[in-house]
């Protein structure tokens, strides 16, 4: 299978960045989409409604579906579900998108922020999937996939930020544990994470401006999703990607157009194993 066309995608966090990325490159080939995201009014800081991206999918070649879905609330999630499969007579692929990130030290971390982080990440992964699993049953490629890290468990990746490291391995330890309990019933449940970090206006609201001119745009997560939602889902199961490796694996050779800056070297994102070499180089173009 090399199109989506006709497949039903329900993607968490897809009003912007990563999320809504993904659902365009998906609507490209005429998929439809669901736009699940608690965006209904505009952010005072970050751009992007779920309204504004079901019009982006649509205009791209997709249908679209926007619902208001907080993926801590079980009701919220099971309607969502109930009101996709209706538009569209079925779900295929899930997109476990939906994220929560705090970059603090212990003493710093509000308990709040930490119940959050865990709430969205590793319950709400927990929950998005574990409700898809009937409607994914009937589709003939079912696919999970979680924007989440390899399992490298070094000290590194947990002494700056305990309480996002934790929350968001949690989202892989799902992919782990899916993989091996959903093989039997063709389910594929995988893992991608970017080998440097990505463009999006989350980001630059934790991190700062400077970083962007660093990273790529968030079109080589969509295009790394894509390849993966195109394999033959029973055998393409639990695996933990790197976006540009995995790339590189299916002939991709550029890796320039995805840069912001071609003049800046790229930063490497956290939770990237030592052990996993680029497939191009991450210095200044030239």
């Amino acid at each position: 299978m090399t199109t989506l066309q006709g497949k039903t995608l329900f993607i968490t966090g897809a009003s912007r960045g990563i999320g809504i990325a993904i659902a365009l490159r998906a609507a490209r080939d005429g998929a439809n989409v669901v736009i699940a995201a608690k965006t209904a009014e505009p952010h005072p800081k970050l751009p992007g409604t779920i309204y504004a991206a079901a019009d982006a999918v649509e205009a791209a070649g997709g249908q679209a579906l926007p619902l208001v879905v907080d993926v801590r609330e079980e009701a919220q999630v099971k309607a969502a579900f109930e009101a996709a499969a209706a538009r569209f007579g079925g779900i295929d692929i899930v997109v476990n998108n939906a994220s929560a990130i705090q970059l603090t030290r212990t003493p710093e971390t509000d308990m709040r922020r930490f119940d959050l982080m865990h709430q969205v990440n590793t319950r709400g992964t927990f929950l998005v999937s574990k409700t898809a699993l009937p409607y994914l049953e009937a589709s003939d490629n079912p696919h999970i996939l979680m924007l989440s890290p390899p399992l490298d468990l070094a000290e590194k990746w947990f002494a700056p930020h305990v309480a996002y490291s934790m929350a968001k391995y949690g989202m892989s330890l799902v992919v782990l544990g899916l993989a091996g309990e959903l093989r039997p019933k063709g389910i594929a449940v995988n893992a991608l994470w970017p080998r440097t970090t990505i463009a999006t206006s989350a980001i630059e609201f934790v991190v700062g401006e400077a970083l962007m001119k660093r990273s790529r745009t968030p079109e080589i997560i969509a295009d790394a999703a894509h390849l993966i939602f195109t394999k033959d889902a029973r055998g393409f199961t639990g695996n933990f990607l790197i976006d540009d490796s995995f790339l590189a694996d299916h002939g991709v050779t550029d890796f320039d157009r995805y840069r912001v800056d071609p003049s800046s070297g790229l930063q490497e994102d956290f939770f990237v194993p030592e052990g996993s070499v680029p497939p191009a180089s991450l210095g200044p173009k030239g």
